[in-house]
């Protein structure tokens, strides 16, 4: 688990005044932590392109540049001149090196592309030119690295176009930007330089997380003296579209609950180890509502077995058009955990306020909108779906970047709700129960070793049964 935050603007000030660093020292880390990865992956004499913008990050690129002069095959481009000071006086350091510097890529590829334009800086549409410049940088076909952030990524997404980086190497921390959806394609895998101090001085507290493989921790039958009893009982409640019940119910069975109950209204046909009933069994111990629900369950029946229940809750899906089963999300002694994706999130959000929200405004934004749901109901654990998830309760927020694109597809989120109200029912808390079933959904998947786009959510489940042996 690694700490997350907003920017490093403060970070940085932070070290120059607490610590008597100076930006010359900083810099000088930073391109020794990029110098550092290429030693690592490259061999000497390997060609390494370096574009160097006119700030800041262009100058930690001309640092960079210099640090491997003499071990590497070092193209410097400097396509729109110097504008900081200390781009200035970087870049007068390379060329007394002897390094030649040039002002147009000359379509030559390389071994190693570094972007090195804008870093996180970047707060206005690009130009033309440089727009041309990143469509000649995404053609090449050398390792492409980009120093802080790829530029077109922003704090809000991507713009039209982005350098696709293979790695970004963020500077001192990481920042929340790196990890919004629109802009995960674009960062690629993400490591962090540090910047001349320990990470544990140069960042500080955070209330937010990147959550890692090692975060995960699977439900433990350590004790001999047990039955099923002890380890929970799940009532799912099963509507129209009974195959999401289903699987539900079949991922809470996997992942460890005792005893799984389908609550239906008519006769189903569920793989014999899950029971079924048309009342919620008064021995449940967690609840799941709203995968394939429809409006399956009269208002009487969910006043009486959902709303005016004390048992902790997952709403998900269908839930999330029923006012009725949202009052739920009131009750502060609860333990509740909602999983919605981004538009379901917004009608939810319409429902719960009357305020009107968009999809796009939802992903570019998506810290701050599960800041704005916790400041509401903090005491809820919201599970906000997508290519980074993010969970969020009582003012802690974890990010999990691990899921692939072999989840984009029906029944998927059928099995997280059925990881998490399982571990519900074996007394986990909301906010553990959403982190371990993201964590066990995502290495799951990914350790699915068919086709991307053929996995099932049967795949997955089967999956589950194996991840202790394999971690």
């Amino acid at each position: 688990m690694q700490k997350v935050f907003h920017d490093c603007y403060a970070l940085d000030q932070k070290c120059y005044e607490a610590y008597g660093l100076t930006e010359d020292i900083l810099m000088e880390h930073a391109a020794s932590g990029i110098a550092n990865y290429i030693r690592e992956h490259f061999i000497k004499d390997a060609s390494v392109l370096i574009v160097a913008g006119k700030g800041n990050n262009g100058a930690d690129g001309m640092v960079l540049a210099r640090q491997l002069y003499g071990d590497y095959e070092v193209k410097l481009c400097v396509p729109f001149g110097v504008k900081s000071d200390m781009a200035e006086l970087q870049l007068a350091r390379a060329t007394r090196l002897g390094i030649k510097v040039t002002d147009v890529l000359l379509g030559s590829d390389a071994d190693v592309v570094v972007d090195a334009l804008f870093g996180a800086g970047l707060n206005k549409p690009l130009n033309e030119e440089t727009k041309h410049i990143i469509h000649q940088l995404n053609s090449f076909k050398g390792h492409k690295i980009a120093c802080d952030m790829p530029t077109g990524a922003g704090v809000h997404g991507l713009m039209p176009l982005a350098f696709m980086a293979d790695v970004t190497l963020s500077m001192g921390a990481r920042t929340e930007a790196l990890y919004l959806d629109e802009n995960k394609d674009a960062v690629g895998q993400i490591k962090c330089v540090d910047l001349g101090v320990s990470s544990l001085f140069y960042g500080g507290q955070s209330q937010v997380c990147v959550l890692e493989e090692s975060d995960m921790k699977l439900p433990s039958r350590t004790r001999q003296n047990s039955h099923k009893g002890n380890f929970g009982h799940t009532a799912v409640l099963c509507g129209e579209k009974e195959g999401a019940g289903i699987i539900s119910g079949m991922a809470s069975v996997s992942f460890g609950a005792g005893l799984t109950t389908l609550v239906v209204h008519e006769k189903i046909t569920p793989p014999p180890y899950l029971m079924h009933s048309t009342v919620v069994p008064n021995n449940a111990s967690a609840l799941a509502i709203g995968m394939g629900l429809g409006g399956h369950f009269e208002s009487e029946f969910l006043q009486k077995y959902v709303v005016q229940s004390h048992l902790p809750i997952v709403l998900d899906a269908d839930s999330f058009l029923s006012e009725e089963i949202l009052s739920v999300l009131s009750q502060k002694e609860r333990e509740i955990v909602i999983t919605p994706h981004p538009k379901e999130f917004v009608i939810m959000w319409k429902i719960l306020t009357g305020k009107q929200l968009t999809v796009t405004e939802v992903q570019s934004k998506r810290f701050e909108m599960v800041r704005m749901f916790n400041a509401k109901y903090p005491h809820v654990t919201l599970m906000l779906k997508g290519a980074n998830t993010l969970i969020m309760q009582e003012e802690r927020l974890y990010i999990n970047p691990l899921g692939c694109s072999k989840l984009s597809k029906g029944g998927s989120g059928d099995v997280l709700s059925g990881l998490i109200v399982s571990l519900l029912a074996q007394g986990y808390t909301g906010i553990d129960a959403a982190i371990q079933a993201s964590l066990a959904l995502v290495m799951a998947a990914n350790n699915y070793k068919g086709a991307s786009y053929a996995m099932l959510p049967t795949d997955i489940i089967e999956e589950i049964a194996f991840l202790e042996m394999d971690g």
